[in-house]
């Protein structure tokens, strides 16, 4: 495939498609490229909520298409609303009054399993909610009990998560509400994205440990605002939305950049430069935290009107980091500190413990397979690089794991991995993508 260009997105659903092991592509030199990606993940799902409790219609440009989005789509269709993207690079979504009966899939995503509740408990009728297997053990008991603190009717799990079932009573009486979102700044988003809609609004005061990855929730707040609502944040560990409506807008996604950290990856890895084709000029990314930590790694970082650029310097540092604020980039970042020339400690990520797998068990597990020390903390890993070789890694139905072990193989020939399809969780086209980009290393 040309640099630059991305191939149609193919719906690959990695449950129940048959895995097959997948020898990552080594690089025999510098890869140089110009990669254009699919939108974010986390704007394309805030975007689909806003649009689908919106008065009137929107669009959606340059969404992402990948499994997790197309299951938020699915399910916001079940609940009333029209979606129609038969034009990849253009969604229009039509609000319509939400109503059950319904059941929504929520795959492994934990955007749909705590975003699209708080919207259930607006419609008339019951709504259920179930997922893939390990969909069951991603905590979800906080926002449950927001939810009924606010007068919301759901049955949940032992565990108080799915299987779900919301009665939804056609309106949230809203008011205030105390939770612990110390495992998930999802549970935050979720209840912001649908208190315009309550009838008293919502005052959410967060009691606990730190609120992870506090991005994604000035995502949430930014993208509220674009849509009208009123919220005040002023207060740490506050969020006030007042009721109101919310517009029909026009949506631009901006190109993913967690989605773009193992190319980003590549470039350092072989001493090269990819460019993310379409960056914007200001994003509602963390694109300066991501710069702070490749720069500290041994990377240049700069953006022009060609996009934003990574090139590597020849070398790979160790780096002791706190990446609470993007916990998504931790494999990656792992992988490059096994490769680098001296230890790293990555902490403050206790929370991806409740990912799509274990992901600081899973990192330490593969890793160790492969020939890194890794100690095990609580809230991340230590990193020793030693020489290291072939082995299979076990993607765990996990994309960021496959993205890790990819990144690895670059630089180390006989990295296979269990199941590969497990990308198209978030990016469909990436094992094309990749050897592509390392074909023309």
């Amino acid at each position: 495939m040309p640099a630059g260009i991305v191939s149609h997105p193919r719906h690959n659903d990695p449950v129940t498609a048959e895995p097959r092991p997948w020898l990552a592509p080594s690089a025999s030199g510098p890869v140089s490229s110009t990669v254009r990606l699919p939108g974010s993940k986390s704007m394309t799902a805030r975007a689909l909520v806003l649009s689908a409790l919106a008065v009137g219609p929107s669009v959606i440009e340059r969404p992402l298409r990948a499994r997790d989005t197309e299951l938020m789509a699915a399910g916001l269709r079940a609940l009333g609303t029209t979606l129609d993207t038969s034009a990849g690079e253009r969604w229009v979504v039509e609000p319509g009054p939400l109503r059950g009966p319904a059941r929504v899939d929520v795959g492994l995503a934990g955007t749909i399993m705590r975003f699209l509740p708080p919207v259930a408990g607006l419609a008339e009728g019951t709504v259920e909610f179930d997922g893939d297997p390990h969909a069951r053990n991603r905590p979800l008991r906080p926002i449950v009990e927001a939810l009924r603190s606010l007068g919301v009717s759901i049955d949940a799990s032992a565990a108080g998560g799915l299987p779900l079932t919301v009665h939804g009573a056609g309106l949230v009486s809203g008011g205030e509400a105390v939770i612990d979102a110390s495992a998930s700044s999802q549970f935050v988003s979720g209840l912001l994205l649908s208190a315009p809609r309550f009838a008293k609004g919502l005052v959410l005061r967060h009691e606990g440990p730190p609120v992870p990855s506090a991005p994604h929730l000035r995502m949430t707040t930014h993208m509220l605002r674009a849509a009208g609502a009123s919220v005040d944040e002023s207060v740490p560990d506050v969020w006030a939305v007042e009721a109101g409506e919310l517009a029909g807008r026009t949506w631009v996604i901006e190109p993913d950049l967690s989605g773009a950290a193992p190319f980003f990856a590549a470039a350092m890895v072989t001493g090269g430069a990819v460019t993310l084709g379409g960056w914007p000029a200001e994003s509602w990314q963390p694109v300066g935290r991501l710069t702070e930590l490749l720069t500290g790694l041994g990377a240049e970082v700069t953006q022009s009107g060609d996009g934003l650029t990574v090139r590597g310097t020849g070398s790979l540092h160790g780096i002791t980091a706190d990446l609470s604020e993007v916990s998504e980039l931790t494999p990656v970042l792992a992988a490059l500190a096994a490769l680098a020339d001296g230890p790293s400690e990555l902490r403050g990520v206790a929370h991806i413990r409740g990912h799509e797998t274990d992901r600081i068990t899973a990192l330490a597990t593969e890793l160790g397979k492969a020939g890194a020390e890794v100690t095990e903390f609580p809230d991340g890993l230590r990193i020793e690089p030693r020489p290291l070789h072939g082995a299979e890694f076990e993607t765990y139905a996990d994309h960021r794991m496959a993205h890790a072990a990819a990144v690895i193989g670059l630089a180390v020939r006989g990295i296979s991995l269990t199941d590969v399809a497990c990308t198209s969780k978030t990016l469909p086209e990436f094992p094309e993508l990749w050897a592509g980009l390392v074909a023309r290393s």
